[in-house]
């Protein structure tokens, strides 16, 4: 087991840590800033380098009022062989006023008899600003098959916290189950072996971005759809779902979305995490 809490707040213009405890295996990087924007960087680290049957990870993340927090991790999330159960990652996030969280971590993959289960529950203010991708691949297995694990489920809720209460604003719900399923066909994956997901809310959100971020990610070889959530107490959220055959031909449309809206919404240059 392992679990994270970080909370992020404002101290002289940067965003820094004002809560951090880790036990396990998970921890985060020293932070760095990646610009003179002051939104602060954390790189999340598994030390055992993958997520094993019955492993659970438990990450808690609160960013302040007007704090910037970029989260990422060190590097591929890989999930093995979980046999007779399945490994788990449940993340909680709560976002204050003018808060801006952008949640990009390297892919997802899942290997040959894997089943790996994630839940993320997200909080945030009408003024507060969420990106997230994520990118899931098949991994290696003896046949070079692609579709040999047994199951990824990946479950996102957004509420939208108002002086009324607490509303739902989207339920993004996906479940991929190889051994029950022909997905490679109709209404599945379309014929292909890797999925890219982003999820914006921001109450910039409309459907004119929606156009121009569909027309982005026109032409490239990947399949992508484009869909608005709701709109709750003047805040709106977008979900970007793409197929394609490439890790790095999601990665690259998915960053030339995210790119658009730091450039737009807060002057940023394009994200470089400098890992490799």
């Amino acid at each position: 087991m392992g679990r994270l809490e970080l909370g992020v707040g404002i101290r002289g213009g940067q965003s820094v840590a004002s809560r951090q405890f880790h036990e396990g295996a998970l921890r985060v990087l020293r932070p760095h800033y990646l610009d003179e924007s002051g939104q602060v960087c954390y790189v999340v680290v598994n030390p055992g380098g993958a997520y094993l049957g019955a492993d659970l990870f438990v990450i808690d993340v609160e960013v302040g009022d007007c704090a910037s927090l970029l989260l990422t991790t060190q590097s591929a999330t890989k999930v093995y062989r979980t046999p007779g159960s399945f490994a788990e990652q449940r993340m909680n996030v709560r976002l204050g006023e003018g808060a801006r969280l952008e949640l990009m971590p390297d892919q997802l993959i899942a290997y040959r008899e894997a089943s790996y289960r994630q839940r993320t529950c997200v909080t945030l203010r009408p003024s507060s600003s969420l990106v997230m991708a994520e990118v899931v691949t098949p991994g290696w297995s003896p046949d070079g098959a692609a579709f040999r694990y047994e199951e990824v489920r990946l479950r996102n809720e957004v509420h939208v916290e108002t002086g009324q209460g607490t509303e739902l604003l989207a339920l993004d719900n996906l479940l991929i189950r190889p051994p029950l399923h022909d997905i490679t066909g109709l209404g599945f994956m379309e014929g292909y072996s890797h999925l890219g997901s982003l999820v914006v809310v921001d109450a910039r959100v409309d459907q004119a971005l929606a156009d121009e971020l569909h027309l982005l990610t026109a032409g490239r070889e990947a399949l992508t759809g484009i869909s608005l959530t709701r709109t709750v107490a003047g805040t709106t959220g977008l979900v970007l779902r793409s197929l394609s055959n490439s890790t790095d031909e999601l990665n690259r449309l998915l960053r030339s979305c995210t790119d658009l809206l730091r450039h737009r919404w807060y002057g940023q240059e394009p994200l470089d995490l400098r890992k490799h």
